[in-house]
């Protein structure tokens, strides 16, 4: 069997291997981008119907190129943010084979042999630009036996594909938060767990939060503060783009729990932390605003005041006076969705990158086995790095890093050839 050989293969081909493309492109390094679907893919059929991205059109994107069509304010649905990057891909005439799945990748002497569904390639550098979200996380809280549909976020579509009855939702980030949102409005009867968060405004002082955590710096904070490295964010660009409160949510008539802890017998024991845990968010909500205030004053911005952002509602009575047990066919519920976030998936990459919990090893996607790197993570060199923008500034800086070694390394060969 012949082996195709490469400079340097970029596994995956999102939004992290459409960026190292063009940044590999633009540098020289030959290179191919292998994707086992299609570009984008996850934007298609691991969200749902209804899902748009989570930050305005000017800030969700590439430097070279916007949404065509879409106003800069604009929240795009999936299926565009999915044909943005196939076009931009397009654009750059990015190398990318789809339909060709990694199996496995083995270092061989100074290069890697990488098996793939069709065949064996031989690469120097290797780049897995896989992202964060591999493999959905679902706790065996509720047991199957109980006859519930039990189904994560990423394979929620619509309300209509529910039974009829009440709906568990449990996580309260971005996703839970919009799901929960949606069913609501089709007429669901709702319970939304809640666990610790951050709560941005959508916009303040007619700012979208993205553009506020860009001028205070935060996109660019190189470590999260101590125990908020997975913290979830209750963002959505949902319904035009409006801020999540749990207090509107619950004064529509949606249930809010604490922390789904334990089940026994058919009932769902509840952590008696939602009003902590909503206080927690109120008062990340409140900081981001008070910071705003003061880089306006400081700045001397003429933006507009907006007292109505720190008004709060009444506590709903589900906050008031909490439930801490549900026994969940006496509430009528017959689904829960587990929008419990993911966990990374390296089983095709034999080697010795990763710590005991299967997370890689790495210093700004650099990882510790030479010609070994990762882009697309949070925290990858900053807040911003899981993010689309992001990305594209960490797979410059990583396509940099692999162009000078390759400089280095040809002169070398060079000099010892004379």
């Amino acid at each position: 069997m012949s082996v195709e050989k490469v400079d340097t293969l970029v596994i995956g081909a999102g939004q992290a291997g459409v960026a190292m493309s063009e940044h590999l492109g633009k540098r020289g390094v030959p290179h191919l981008v292998l994707e086992k679907n299609r570009i984008a893919e996850s934007w298609r059929t691991a969200r749902w119907d209804s899902l748009v991205a989570n930050g305005p059109a000017w800030h969700d994107r590439f430097p070279g190129m916007t949404f065509p069509g879409i106003n800069d304010d604009a929240f795009v649905p999936k299926e565009q943010v999915a044909d943005y990057f196939v076009a931009y891909a397009q654009k750059i005439e990015a190398p990318i084979r789809t339909g060709v799945e990694v199996k496995s990748v083995r270092k061989e002497g100074d290069a890697f042999r990488v098996e793939t569904t069709a065949g064996v390639i031989e690469a120097k550098n290797v780049v897995s630009a896989t992202g964060a979200f591999q493999r959905p996380t679902m706790p065996a809280l509720v047991p199957a036996e109980e006859g519930l549909l039990q189904i994560h976020s990423n394979a929620y579509r619509n309300p209509g594909q529910l039974p009829e009855g009440s709906a568990l939702v449990v996580g309260a980030g971005s996703s839970g938060t919009q799901i929960a949102d949606e069913l609501l409005r089709a007429g669901k009867r709702v319970y939304l767990s809640i666990g610790p968060h951050d709560r941005p405004p959508r916009r303040y002082r007619g700012k979208d939060f993205c553009w506020w955590l860009g001028v205070l710096g935060i996109w660019d904070l190189k470590v999260p503060a101590p125990n908020t490295e997975h913290v979830t964010i209750a963002v959505s660009g949902a319904y035009g783009g409006q801020t999540v409160d749990f207090r509107c949510l619950g004064a529509r008539g949606m249930a809010l729990l604490g922390r789904a802890d334990t089940f026994e017998n058919g009932v769902l024991h509840i952590a008696p932390d939602l009003a902590t845990n909503i206080a927690l968010g109120d008062a990340n909500y409140l900081s981001l605003l008070d910071r705003a205030d003061d880089y306006a004053a400081k700045n001397n911005l003429d933006l507009p005041e907006d007292p109505e952002a720190r008004r709060k509602e009444p506590d709903p009575l589900c906050m008031t006076d909490p439930i801490l047990s549900l026994n969940l066919k006496g509430a009528g519920i017959t689904s829960i969705i587990w929008a419990t976030g993911y966990t990374v998936d390296y089983s095709w990459a034999r080697l010795d990158a990763f710590d005991e919990k299967g997370r890689p090893v790495h210093e700004r996607g650099v990882s510790r086995v030479p010609g070994l790197f990762f882009v697309g993570l949070p925290w990858l060199s900053r807040r911003a790095s899981s993010f689309i923008w992001g990305v594209w500034h960490d797979a410059d800086y990583l396509a940099g890093y692999i162009a000078e070694n390759r400089s280095g390394q040809t002169a070398d060969t060079a000099a010892a050839a004379s």
